[in-house]
């Protein structure tokens, strides 16, 4: 990230990896660790809020699912609702590019929030001429 980003999107997919020990979650950590440092917000869509507590359920139990959200918000990442001005980015997003939903909603956070957005899923190469993605 050369410039200073104004705020850090993370999606599901950057946090899946950070919670696991995946490789690219040393990488999550690192600008997570710089966003801090730097005072940049690190701030998640709602909907991949959901995402990240659905996988960890799966994995482990609903109880520890909670936990790792309350952790996450621990941690510093703000969580943010989706009103109906970033529901349509959204789904402008989806009305145009093969991308889920929830990927929709990372892309309209960053994009309405002037954010980089941190992500290994390939999907966010249909928005990257329309946002900043940060590849792990």
């Amino acid at each position: 990230m050369s410039r200073k980003a104004k705020a850090i999107v993370l999606d599901s997919w950057a946090v899946i990896a950070y919670l696991g020990d995946e490789s690219a979650g040393q990488k999550v950590a690192e600008i997570m660790a710089g966003a801090h440092e730097n005072k940049i917000p690190l701030i998640m869509s709602i909907l991949n809020v959901g995402e990240v507590w659905y996988a960890m359920a799966r994995r482990t139990s609903e109880r520890e699912a909670d936990e790792v959200i309350h952790e996450l918000s621990e941690l510093g990442i703000q969580f943010f609702d989706a009103d109906w001005k970033l529901t349509r980015i959204a789904a402008v997003y989806k009305s145009k590019y093969e991308m889920s939903y929830a990927d929709c909603f990372a892309a309209a956070l960053a994009k309405e929030e002037k954010a980089d957005l941190v992500t290994g899923d390939k999907e966010f190469k249909e928005v990257e001429t329309d946002i900043k993605v940060v590849w792990l």
